[in-house]
């Protein structure tokens, strides 16, 4: 099975989450934050997003309580900018007979399901899980090992392809395989001290689909 984490693996979405980010920021008189700022505290759910925002903004007050505004702005701007990495519908489409594939992103799901369905992704997976769901947010492995579990997959034939080191720890508390792509924009805050032997690493959507394509023929 192939599993896709999405904002910085599937999608490049960091101009409308740092517009959204910094309406929210306006709203509530902080400074307004800068792009690599924002990309930095993407990757860990929509309420840590937020709470980073406030903290690095100034503004007090409870982010959880900001949440619904936040995911109301965000969701106004879809598609907006967001697109797919060059590369990545070739990539699925070449990887779609091969094996089953799902996204798990720590985005709300109605927000991944939405992006994927206005890009022409969505048919591409048998399942789409999110952060909000009943199996928590990554790095936490539940989502991760229920997908393969569903697809009759074994953890270990299992690939999690990401581009951050949340991705990372996913992968190895359920312990599958992991790739991480470089192309991803979250891929700039990597910790390669979580780095534990035998992962991969991807610089193009192309190189991810060699590599499982590859794997899967016992390269």
């Amino acid at each position: 099975m192939f599993v896709f984490d999405l904002d910085g693996t599937l999608i490049d979405s960091i101009a409308d989450l740092v517009v959204a980010v910094n309406r929210l920021v306006a709203e509530r008189g902080g400074r307004p934050l800068h792009h690599d700022e924002v990309a930095r505290m993407v990757g860990e759910g929509a309420i840590l997003l937020v709470s980073r925002a406030f903290d690095a903004s100034g503004i007090a007050g409870d982010p959880a309580q900001a949440l619904p505004r936040f995911l109301e702005i965000y969701d106004g701007l879809l598609p907006g900018a967001t697109r797919p990495y060059p590369g990545v519908p070739e990539m699925l489409q070449s990887l779609a007979h091969a094996a089953p594939m799902a996204v798990l992103t720590n985005k709300p799901t109605d927000a991944a399901t939405k992006i994927l369905s206005m890009l022409g992704l969505d048919h591409f997976f048998t399942r789409i899980v999110g952060g909000d769901g009943p199996f928590g947010r990554k790095p936490g492995p539940d989502g991760l090992l229920r997908l393969a579990a569903d697809a009759g997959a074994d953890p270990g034939a299992t690939w999690m392809v990401g581009d951050s080191t949340v991705d990372l720890r996913t992968a190895h508390a359920a312990a599958t395989r992991v790739c991480i792509v470089r192309y991803g924009f979250g891929f700039a805050a990597f910790d390669r001290s979580q780095l534990c032997g035998g992962e991969a690493f991807a610089d193009h959507p192309a190189d991810v689909t060699a590599l499982l394509l590859g794997q899967r023929r016992g390269r």
